[in-house]
């Protein structure tokens, strides 16, 4: 009966579970599992998609097993095809190092510090020889590896596929030999590289590992999944005012697959959409506690999220300034006759990303200084007058200049 129990919490949620039965069995002898998941250090930052598959690993340690995480120090710089229509940049070995601080840091904001092995796959793959990598290459085959969707389009539509790529998921599923996995968690475009990885174990001697994916949690922008370089992501570390912020953008369709994923409430969409009908709740409300809920979750001293709640109301409802506002100095080399074009103000400030994308949003009249609209693309100004101006882009975007 425990057992039961056990399968249907940790399966909870998941889209894939190959197979359940395996999973069933492997908890009814009694023992910790070792359940394996991978983290190719490529960004900088964690976000609520990818915290989706932390906390079903973080599920796993508060059932007694040990979660056992996997830095692609190595693999990272070879890059995941997964869901790939182009071969994926190349990263620096002092990249890579960076963004794994970063992420070795953010996951204690999900995991626990008990039963968690952190392992890095330089360990066994830097030292892999030119004969290794051979034996490894020929565990499978050319057809096999077109089997997978990515490469199919990618190849059917005569893109290149790089060698090296072909390695990738033969190099993740070698980790799942060394580290002896009995599961292994992955988004669902990870099913095929966990598959792999079983069939290398039994080729190993190994008991196959359990394949368990979670949902890609859909963007904020509705349609695409989460990613920062997307921009429609929301950081885990993210000050609570910037996640409550961006959380009240969700479009309403995504409300139920966001309490479900995001939070661990459970909501179906049949269920949210009885509730709106029937007058017991709004969607406006729902994202209000949707955001309050992810705020206290990552940020969870004192009332964070009602605090950001406030702060979005006074600067939403009120059209107030924020209480607090980032500072940017200002580099004063690029005026010219006294003056710098506020474009270039907008562009040094993080708030455009080039002088020809700051003209437009000024004359699209999507720029504000001290609250005032510009809609001159030609504005300027001396440092001195810009010195303590707030500038402001669109809604949720602001910055105060300083002048050295």
């Amino acid at each position: 009966m425990a057992v039961q129990a056990d399968l249907e919490q940790l399966t909870s949620g998941a889209v894939n579970v190959v197979t359940e039965a395996e999973l069933a069995d492997r908890l009814g002898r009694g023992t910790p599992l070792r359940v394996k998941l991978g983290i190719d250090p490529t960004a900088s930052d964690i976000h609520l998609g990818f915290a989706v598959v932390l906390r079903k690993l973080r599920q796993f340690q508060d059932h007694g097993h040990t979660a056992v995480l996997i830095i692609g120090d190595f693999t990272a710089r070879v890059g995941d095809p997964s869901g790939r229509s182009a071969t994926r940049p190349r990263l620096s070995k002092e990249e890579v190092e960076s963004h794994a601080e970063t992420y070795l840091e953010q996951i204690q904001l999900i995991l626990s510090d008990e039963r968690l092995e952190v392992r890095r796959n330089s360990e066994w793959l830097a030292t892999m020889g030119i004969e290794d990598v051979l034996r490894l290459a020929s565990r499978t085959t050319v057809a096999r590896m077109l089997e997978r969707d990515d490469f199919a389009k990618r190849y059917a539509s005569g893109a290149p596929i790089s060698v090296m790529e072909f390695l990738y998921p033969l190099l993740q599923g070698w980790d799942s030999v060394m580290v002896r996995a009995d599961v292994e968690l992955g988004g669902t475009d990870q099913l095929w590289n966990l598959l792999l990885g079983r069939q290398l174990q039994e080729q190993e001697g190994q008991a196959p590992q359990v394949a368990l994916t979670t949902p890609l949690l859909v963007g904020l922008d509705g349609t695409q999944k989460m990613s920062k370089s997307l921009g429609n992501s929301v950081g885990i570390t993210e000050p609570p005012a910037e996640q409550f912020g961006k959380l009240m953008s969700l479009p309403d369709s995504l409300i139920p697959e966001y309490f479900t994923h995001t939070t661990g409430e459970p909501l179906t969409t049949a269920e949210f959409e009885r509730a709106v009908r029937d007058g017991s709740i709004t969607p406006l409300g729902a994202k209000r506690r949707l955001a309050r809920t992810v705020v206290d979750i990552y940020h969870p001293e004192g009332d964070s999220g009602a605090a950001a709640e406030a702060e979005f109301d006074r600067v939403f409802k009120s059209h107030d300034a924020p209480t607090e506002i980032p500072e940017h100095v200002l580099d004063s080399s690029e005026a010219r006759d006294g003056q710098l074009f506020l474009a270039n103000v907008l562009r040094q400030a993080g708030l455009a990303k080039s002088n020809k994308e700051a003209r437009r949003l000024i004359a699209q009249g999507g720029v504000r200084r001290d609250g005032e609209v510009v809609d001159d693309p030609d504005a300027g100004a001396t440092p001195e007058e810009l010195d303590g101006a707030t500038l402001q882009v669109g809604r949720r975007r602001w910055v105060r200049i300083r002048v050295p």
